[in-house]
C-alpha cells in the first residue's frame, strides 16, 4: 500500500537515532502523533572514577575548584618543630620537598589534595631502605580496598595495580601506610568526597551543557510531534506506521541534517512541544549549579567567576575567606597526620606547620598582626616573637 504522505528521505538508515527511553509513541483516535521528548533524569555515580570523568575531567567549575584548592594548598611551605623549637635543617624538610624521584613537593601535594576532594582519600606509602625514609609515594585511591579484620578494624589494605594485587599491613614492623580520609558519617574507614555532596549540582551543570549542545546540533529547535490527523478518519497500516517513524529518524535526526526543511502532505502537521531557553532559564539554573558545586568544594563563587553572587564585599576578602575557610584546615589536618606518622619514622617529637608568612593571600593579615604586636608596650620582644609565631 503507498504511503499517504511524501518526505524528501535520501539519508542513511539509522543515523541519529533517539535512544528507545527518550523517544515515546503515541496512538490516538483518528491518527496517532511519534513524540520525540526527553527521557527521565540520569544520576552519574558517585565513585572516584565517575567524580573524575563527570567532574573534574568534564565540568569546567569542578575542574577550576579542585585545581584552585590543590595548587593554593600545594604551595604553602612547610615548617618543622620539636616543641617550641624550629627544625631548620631537618631531613624531613628535604623530604616533603622532594618526596621520590618523578615528583617535587607541590606535585605531590597537588595530587595528595586532588584525591581528597574527588574521593576523600589519599594514600601515601614509605619507601624505607634499611632504616632510613627515603621516598614518599601516593597510591590512586580507586585502587585501594580496606581490609576489615574479624573485630570490625582496618586489617590491611589491598592495592591494585597492573593486575597484581598487594597487601599492605596496618600493623607492619616499621612505617605503615598513612590513610588521610574527610569526614564521612557512614562509613568507618573510609572518607566522604566533598564533591560528591555537589553531585545534583554537577549532574544538572553537565546536562544543561548538553541540552544547549544538542540544541546546537539540531538548528536550535527544541523536540516535538509528527501528528497524522486524516480528514476522513481511519489509522495508518503498521508497515506505514514503521516506515515513518524510520525515515523520520533517519532523514532529520542529527547535525548533518539541522535545518532541513520538512515536507508533509496527507494529514501530516508538526506540534512543536519543547520549551525555549528562555522559558526554561538555563542561564541561570546553571549558574545556581556553578555556585552549589563552588559551595560544596568550598570555594568562593566570586574567584571562579560566577556572576549573581555578592556575598563578600571584593575579590581580596573572598580570598581570604578562601585561605581561611577552606585551604588552611585542610593543610593542617594533613600536616597532623603527617606529623604523628613522621615522627614514628625518625624516632623524634616533629610537629610540622604551614609557613603563613610566605602566604601571600595573607599578607594583609599578617601586617596587621605585626603592628599590633609592635605596638604593644606591654609586652617583651620574646612575647613579641611567640605572638607572631616566632
Amino acid at each position: 500500500m503507498k504511503s499517504p504522505f511524501r518526505l524528501p528521505w535520501g539519508s542513511t538508515a539509522g543515523r541519529g537515532r533517539v535512544p528507545e527511553e527518550q523517544r515515546v509513541e503515541k496512538k490516538m483516535a483518528g491518527g496517532f502523533a511519534v513524540v520525540s521528548g526527553e527521557g527521565a533524569a540520569h544520576w552519574s555515580g558517585r565513585s572516584y572514577a565517575a567524580l573524575s570523568r563527570g567532574g573534574f575531567m568534564r565540568n569546567p567549575v569542578a575542574h577550576r575548584a579542585v585545581r584552585m584548592i590543590a595548587e593554593t594548598a600545594a604551595a604553602v611551605p612547610w615548617l618543622a618543630y620539636d616543641g617550641a623549637t624550629e627544625l631548620a635543617g631537618h631531613p624531613v624538610l628535604g623530604l616533603l620537598a622532594r618526596p621520590n624521584g618523578r615528583q617535587g613537593g607541590p606535585d605531590f601535594f597537588e595530587a595528595l589534595y586532588g584525591h581528597l576532594m574527588l574521593s576523600g582519600n589519599a594514600y601515601v606509602e614509605p619507601l624505607v631502605l634499611g632504616e632510613d625514609l627515603r621516598e614518599l609515594h601516593l597510591l590512586r585511591p580507586d585502587r585501594v580496598s580496606v581490609v576489615e579484620g574479624r573485630d570490625g578494624w582496618v586489617a590491611a589494605y589491598d592495592y591494585r595495580a597492573g593486575g597484581v594485587t598487594r597487601r599492605l599491613p596496618v600493623d607492619a614492623e616499621g612505617l605503615g601506610l598513612l590513610h588521610l580520609k574527610l569526614f564521612h558519617p557512614l562509613d568507618d574507614h573510609s572518607g566522604f568526597p566533598p564533591l560528591a555532596a555537589a553531585g545534583a549540582a554537577l549532574d544538572l551543570h553537565n546536562a544543561a551543557a548538553s541540552w544547549n549542545k544538542a540544541l546546537l546540533d539540531n538548528s536550535a529547535r527544541p523536540s516535538g510531534a509528527l501528528v497524522y490527523q486524516p480528514k476522513d478518519g481511519g489509522n495508518l497500516s503498521p508497515d506505514q506506521y514503521q516506515r515513518l517513524k524510520d525515515e523520520l529518524e533517519a532523514g532529520y535526526s542529527g547535525a548533518v541534517n539541522a535545518g532541513r526543511p520538512l515536507l508533509l502532505e496527507g494529514g501530516l502537521d508538526w506540534k512543536s512541544m519543547g520549551l525555549s531557553p528562555k522559558d526554561m532559564d538555563f542561564i541561570e539554573a546553571k549558574n545556581a549549579a556553578a555556585r552549589d558545586i563552588a559551595l560544596g568544594l568550598g570555594v568562593p563563587p566570586m574567584l571562579i567567576g560566577i556572576p549573581g553572587d555578592n556575598t563578600y564585599a571584593n575579590y581580596q576578602e573572598a580570598n581570604r575567606a578562601f585561605y581561611r575557610l577552606t585551604v588552611l584546615p585542610l593543610i593542617s589536618r594533613t600536616a597532623a597526620s603527617f606529623s604523628a606518622w613522621l615522627s614514628d619514622a625518625y624516632g623524634e617529637r616533629l610537629r610540622l606547620e604551614p609557613d603563613l608568612d610566605k602566604v601571600a593571600g595573607l599578607s594583609a593579615e599578617r601586617e596587621a598582626l605585626w603592628t599590633r604586636v609592635g605596638a604593644a608596650s606591654f609586652l617583651t620582644d620574646e612575647e613579641k616573637r611567640e605572638a607572631v609565631g616566632y
